[in-house]
């Protein structure tokens, strides 16, 4: 019998380091972190969003099949949230964006383009945007899109054998 109820609760829904349930992730990550970076930027929709800077917090999480930093203790076999972190910084003062999911999809953009990670999940909040609510904001996750795989020269040869021709349709 399914539950009627089967869904994860909120709670566990904006826990940021929550391990992601994908089946590609199976091997397990290393998750780096960067909780509570607080920026100013311009950044909304309304009148008084378009000129003047607002607060607005980021909480990230990147995730890394097991880290070769593990082994070696060398930062560069890591992502090393400093950078990250001036990253972070250099979106804030530059960017166009004036919705918080578009800001959001160019954080995890950075973070799996530049900083090679292969899963993120980024939480961009304006606090106290309404004075009865402590935050408002969103929560995006992302994964690497899959490579495609480089046929080696014996998977080639073996092809040609069977008198087929790469890149060639029949």
């Amino acid at each position: 019998m399914i539950p009627l109820h089967s869904h994860r609760p909120m709670s566990d829904a904006l826990n940021l380091h929550a391990a992601p349930e994908h089946e590609s992730m199976a091997q397990g990550l290393d998750i780096i972190f960067i909780d509570g970076f607080v920026g100013e930027t311009v950044i909304g929709i309304h009148h008084d969003e378009l000129h003047d800077t607002q607060p607005v917090r980021i909480d990230l999480a990147a995730g890394l099949p097991r880290s070769r930093a593990c082994d070696t203790d060398h930062i560069g076999d890591t992502i090393d949230y400093g950078e990250v972190r001036i990253a972070l910084r250099d979106m804030m003062s530059t960017h166009r964006y004036r919705l918080l999911e578009a800001f959001s999809e160019a954080v995890a953009s950075l973070l799996l383009g530049r900083f090679g990670a292969h899963w993120v999940r980024v939480r961009v909040t304006k606090p106290r945007k309404f004075e009865d609510v402590d935050s408002v904001g969103v929560m995006i996750e992302r994964r690497r899109k899959p490579q495609p795989e480089r046929r080696g020269p014996a998977e080639v040869l073996s092809l040609l054998g069977a008198g087929m021709v790469p890149g060639e349709r029949r």
